[in-house]
This record gives C-alpha cells, sequence and structure tokens, in this order.
C-alpha cells in the first residue's frame, strides 16, 4: 500500500511521517496517533516541546518519544501546527480556528517562540473574521466541543456567546450576515444577486425567529450557555422561549403532537454546512426545563403539557416532573382538553394519568387562592375578570371527566375527588358534571344504587339547567331517589321563573298615576329585573326567559278580555236594577186583578202578562239569583188568583 502524501507529510497506516531525506528524531503521540518528525523545526516554534527537550537533555543522544495527553482537537489538530512548524501554508477557518487557537496555546507557540508564531494569528484571525460574521460564529461554537475547557480558559467560548447575543438583537440584513437561504447571493447593499449580477430586488425583513434554526445545532451545554448569555443581555424572555420551543421540538419528537402548527422556516446558509449535535433525550428534558421562562401563552402551555408527557415517558427526575407540573398549574385557564389527556405510564390500570392532573389543580389553586376564599359566590363576583380563570379551569375539568369517565378501570373515588377538588363557587352550572357522571355510569353498569347516589352528591340539583332536569328525570341510569330530588328542583325552578316574569310584567304595566311614586315603581322593577337577570345567570333557564316574551302578549289579550266581560256585567246590572223598579210599582195580584175586571184569565192572557212583566231585559241567573225567587213567587200570585176566579 503505497503512502499517502499531504503537503511533506505522509500516512502510513496509523502514523505520520514528514518527507525529508533526514531521519525522525522525535515521536509525539496524539490519541494513539503517532508523528515521526524533527527536534529543531518544533522546538524553533513550541515552548512546551522545547522545555521537554530540555528536561529529558537527550537532544544529541537518542530519538526522543512523548505522549501528548488531553491535546484539544486531537491528532488533527496537531497535524495543523505542525505544518505549520516546518513552514507549510495552512488555512485558517471558522470550524478549526477555535480548537488551533487552543492547540497553539497548549503547545505555547507564542511569538516569543517565533515572529507572526500560530497562536498570534490564531486571535488575528478570530477577532476579525470570526466575531463578526454570523455563520463563522456560530460554526466557531459548534467545533469548540474538544476543546471547551480551555476555551472557556482562554475566553474565546464567552467572545463567541457574547457576539451571537449581540448578533441576535440585531437585524442580520443591516450587515449583510447570511440568512434566510440568501448567504453571500447578496451584495453589500442588500440586493439579491444572480450570477453575481445585481437584480435589484431586497431581501425581506428578517423575523424575530431567524436564528433558531442555526442555534439548534448546539450541544446541550452549548444551548444552555448561550441561552443564558441572551437572558444577561437583556433579550426578550419570549424569544428565548421560543428558541427553547424550537431546540426541544427537533430533538424531541415526542413533541410533534404538540406542536400548534408544522414549521416551514427555511433554512440559514449556516444550518447547511452544521451537523446535529448528538444529544441524550433525557439529560435534554431535564436541562430544557430549567431555561424556560416564567411566562403565560397558549401555545406555551401547550408545549409544557407535551414536555410533561414526553417527561413521563422518559422517566426524568422527579424534580422535573414537580416543575412542569407547578409551571402548568399556573396557567391552568389556557390548557386544552387534548393537552391534559396525557397517557398513564405507570403501574396503573387506568388510561390516563388522573393523578397528575388532580396535582396541577391544586398547583392551580395555590396560584389563584385568592377567588377560592368566596363560597357562596355573589353575582358580582360571579361576573368579575377576576373570576374567569376559575370558570374556565371548571369547564376544562368538566369536559375532562366526561372524557375519561368512559375508562372502565376508574374508580369512583377518583372521579369524585377530580369533580371536589375544584371549590363549589367556581361552578354556575353542574351540567357537565352530571354529563361526566352519565357517561360514567353508562360505562360501569356494575355500580350499586348506593355507590351511584354517592357519586351524585356531588351535583348540586338546583344548579342544573331545564335541559338538564329534563333529561335527567327520564335518566334510567340514575337511582329513584336522585330523579325523585332532579323532579322537586325542576319544580322549584318553574316556579321561580314563572314568578319572576309576572313581576317583571306587573312592574312594566303598573299605571304611574294612582298614587305610586315613580321611585318605587323604578325599585320595583329593578328588584324584579335583578330577580329575573339572577335567575338567567346563575340556573341558566334561558329558554323560560325567551317563553316570558310569548307570555306576556297573552296575558295582555286576556287583560283585554277581562275588561270587556267588566263592562258587560256593568250593563246587565243597570238593566235588571231597572226591572227591579218597575215591579216593586205593582202593589199586589188582586189590585191588579181588580184593574182588568177580576176576569178570569186564559192562556193567552197569561204568556201575554209574561211578556209584558218581561219588557226590559231578562237578567241571566248567574249573576242574580234573588230576582228570580221573586218573579217565580209572583208567578204564583196569579196561579191562586185564576184559581179563585174559575172556581166562583
Amino acid at each position: 500500500m503505497a503512502p499517502a502524501k499531504l503537503s511533506g507529510f505522509c500516512k502510513q497506516g496509523n502514523d505520520w511521517l514528514y518527507n525529508a531525506r533526514l531521519p525522525s528524531d522525535i515521536t509525539i503521540i496524539v490519541d494513539g496517533v503517532k508523528f515521526h518528525l524533527h527536534k529543531f523545526p518544533l522546538m524553533s516554534k513550541c515552548g512546551k516541546i522545547a522545555c521537554m527537550l530540555e528536561e529529558m537533555q537527550s537532544i544529541h543522544d537518542r530519538t526522543f518519544t512523548t505522549k501528548l495527553e488531553e491535546f484539544p482537537g486531537g491528532s488533527d489538530t496537531f497535524l495543523f501546527a505542525a505544518k505549520f512548524c516546518y513552514g507549510i501554508q495552512v488555512e485558517f477557518t471558522a470550524r478549526n480556528i477555535i480548537t488551533v487557537y487552543c492547540a497553539a496555546d497548549y503547545l505555547e507557540m507564542t511569538d516569543e517562540y517565533g515572529e507572526d508564531n500560530l497562536l498570534s494569528k490564531a486571535e488575528s484571525f478570530f477577532h476579525k473574521n470570526v466575531l463578526h460574521n454570523w455563520k463563522d460564529c456560530v460554526l466557531a461554537l459548534q467545533s469548540c466541543e474538544s476543546c471547551m475547557p480551555r476555551a472557556e480558559k482562554l475566553h474565546i467560548l464567552q467572545k463567541c456567546l457574547n457576539a451571537v447575543s449581540t448578533m441576535v438583537c440585531t437585524d442580520p440584513s443591516l450587515f449583510g450576515w447570511p440568512m434566510m437561504m440568501y448567504g453571500s447571493l447578496q451584495s453589500p447593499g442588500g440586493s439579491i444577486l444572480w450570477n453575481g449580477i445585481n437584480t435589484g430586488a431586497k431581501i425581506r425583513s428578517a423575523e424575530s425567529d431567524w436564528w433558531f434554526e442555526d442555534i439548534s445545532y448546539f450541544s446541550v451545554g452549548l444551548f444552555e450557555r448561550l441561552i443564558k448569555t441572551m437572558e444577561a443581555r437583556g433579550i426578550r424572555s419570549e424569544y428565548l422561549a421560543g428558541a427553547v420551543m424550537y431546540y426541544a421540538r427537533k430533538f424531541l419528537p415526542g413533541l410533534g403532537r404538540w406542536q400548534s402548527r408544522p414549521s416551514s422556516k427555511a433554512r440559514t446558509v449556516a444550518s447547511f454546512s452544521l451537523i446535529p449535535a448528538a444529544v441524550d433525550q433525557r439529560d435534554l428534558l431535564e436541562n430544557i426545563e430549567k431555561l424556560l421562562p416564567k411566562k403565560k401563552g397558549k401555545s406555551f402551555c401547550r408545549f409544557l403539557l407535551g414536555l410533561l408527557c414526553v417527561a413521563s415517558i422518559l422517566g426524568v427526575n422527579q424534580t422535573c416532573l414537580d416543575s412542569l407540573e407547578r409551571r402548568i398549574g399556573m396557567q391552568l385557564e389556557l390548557a386544552s382538553l387534548d393537552g391534559l389527556l396525557i397517557p398513564s405510564f405507570s403501574n396503573s390500570d387506568t388510561l390516563y394519568d388522573t393523578d397528575c392532573v388532580e396535582r396541577i389543580i391544586h398547583h392551580f389553586l395555590s396560584s389563584e387562592s385568592g377567588l377560592t376564599l368566596f363560597s357562596p359566590p355573589s353575582l358580582d363576583l360571579l361576573s368579575s375578570p377576576s373570576f374567569e380563570p376559575l370558570r374556565k379551569v371548571a369547564r376544562l375539568i368538566d369536559n375532562y371527566l366526561a372524557e375519561v369517565a368512559s375508562d372502565v378501570n376508574l374508580k369512583p373515588g377518583k372521579i369524585r375527588s377530580l369533580a371536589e377538588v375544584l371549590p363549589d363557587s367556581s361552578r354556575t352550572l353542574h351540567d357537565g358534571l352530571y354529563r361526566a357522571l352519565d357517561i360514567y355510569f353508562k360505562a360501569h353498569p356494575w355500580l350499586s344504587d348506593r355507590e351511584k347516589e354517592v357519586l351524585c352528591n356531588i351535583i348540586d340539583y338546583g344548579k342544573l339547567s331545564i335541559d338538564a332536569c329534563a333529561h335527567a328525570s327520564q335518566n334510567k341510569r340514575l337511582p329513584l331517589r336522585v330523579v325523585l330530588q332532579v323532579l322537586f328542583f325542576e319544580q322549584l325552578h318553574l316556579r321561580a321563573a314563572l314568578a319572576g316574569c309576572l313581576n317583571v310584567l306587573e312592574a312594566e304595566s303598573a299605571p304611574t298615576g294612582q298614587g305610586i311614586a315613580p321611585t318605587e315603581i323604578a325599585g320595583n322593577v329593578t328588584a324584579t329585573g335583578e330577580t329575573s337577570q339572577r335567575i338567567v345567570q346563575r340556573d341558566g333557564w334561558v329558554t323560560i326567559v325567551r317563553e316570558n316574551q310569548v307570555l306576556k302578549v297573552d296575558m295582555e289579550r286576556m287583560r283585554s278580555r277581562v275588561g270587556e266581560l267588566e263592562d258587560k256585567v256593568s250593563k246587565i246590572k243597570l238593566e235588571m236594577k231597572k226591572v227591579k223598579k218597575s215591579r216593586n210599582s205593582l202593589s199586589s195580584p188582586c189590585i191588579v186583578a181588580g184593574k182588568f175586571g177580576c176576569k178570569p184569565l186564559s192562556k193567552s192572557s197569561d204568556s201575554q202578562t209574561d211578556v209584558v212583566g218581561s219588557t226590559g231585559p231578562t237578567p241571566r241567573p248567574s249573576f242574580e239569583q234573588p230576582h228570580s225567587s221573586r218573579h217565580s213567587g209572583h208567578r204564583k200570585s196569579l196561579s191562586l188568583f185564576r184559581d179563585l176566579t174559575l172556581g166562583s
């Protein structure tokens, strides 16, 4: 096998040799690779090797062999330094500058051992080229993993981190830094170049997250250092949170489910030449949790729930789990139902981790402790904006209970504890609890009536809507005692709703000119209005309130009809009074008969008398019973007079 030649150096197997007529008199071993070199070129540039040779005092005696432990950059970087010592032209790049810088410091290649030595050249290139270019700075940081301690000692690592932090705060288009796939295809003025020709088209303005992709190629430790440096320099927390979330989603594939939308971000030029770092997912997640800022938001809360689920899978330490649960609890009102459905990865038989959700609710109540002291709630408290988070969490937990209730392995005690963990003031309606229990009873038909009654005790039947009451009264899965209670409260609701509507109608229709003060009327209207409003807001009887409008119209029609009937009754009474006066003018039946010549009355005259006696309007028997009795007595007197005449 012929040796591979490279600028005066050739490699034989695992050894490097310099092509010279003189035999090698020094052998240096770096990471198991042997370099067969010469003493004088190395001694003229490297202070460390010169001191080693002086200590051994073996310059003219025999071949010297030494091993360089923990050499920065490994054998490749030592080959770079050896070529520099032999005067071979070398090239500084962003990928090798930090390792070469550290190697030159390790070998003490200062200007004391030669003008324009390797250390001064590396330092000059680093400050003039790397620190002022985004791409070179990012590449340099990624390549410093093998020499991190020495780079930290020389402060070049911190200088790179500071430079990156500064460039993140600045629009990269101002300095022509490559980004958004244009890179070197842009003129100094910022226009896009095509085959070296200025097209005049301007690159669109940079977005605030243009740097997320590039720094996502760093290792976990370097990424953590960068985020802390950015935080110290005052970069906004939402940008830092976005970078952390982007980094986590890249290396934790399980977070894809909790990603709000697929990323279509174009890769920058630097990203095409970067190699993704190899990370340990468990270590990554534990470090990511420490880097997350204290902020709130729907997307951020969704991300935290995803981290919690992945953390349960990876089995991170309990401290990390507790911190994630506490963060989620502080913004539980922003969580979504699918985010709370965390699968159970423990030895539990249940499908979902209900214990974790219960702990999150406790953290929420701890952060909102000021709201849980009001019980029972007043109307002003329920309508206050500060009470809104508690209402949202109550609706969320009710939906969560309805979702997990179909799990056949879920114990009755667990669903009861989840329902009772929130205070009574958090729910204005208990329809959600009733729905969850109905689903639970359907999935657990073997429960006894006693167990169902115990679970139903968490429901306040006075807070069920009319639809829920109607459904519960016909629900065969409920115990009979529960159904009776529902029917009782349903009747109370109907009475309260009807009474409130009647009070409103009476207040609206009350005349203002009958000695009633306007302030009193206004007070009644306000009181009844508040009553009806309280019914609507507290009990949810929306349909009854709508039906009240129809009822109001019907009652107005009824009032007008009753008025018409009263007028008719008055007229009838007046006519009956006239008839009474005309009949009282007749003294007796005998006088009436004498006036007519005491002749017997025939049937025709009898009927005629009846007609004459009833000349006025005949009163209705239902209204004037006394007048009817007098009329029958008068007829009996006429019959007696007729019998006497016939007898004579």
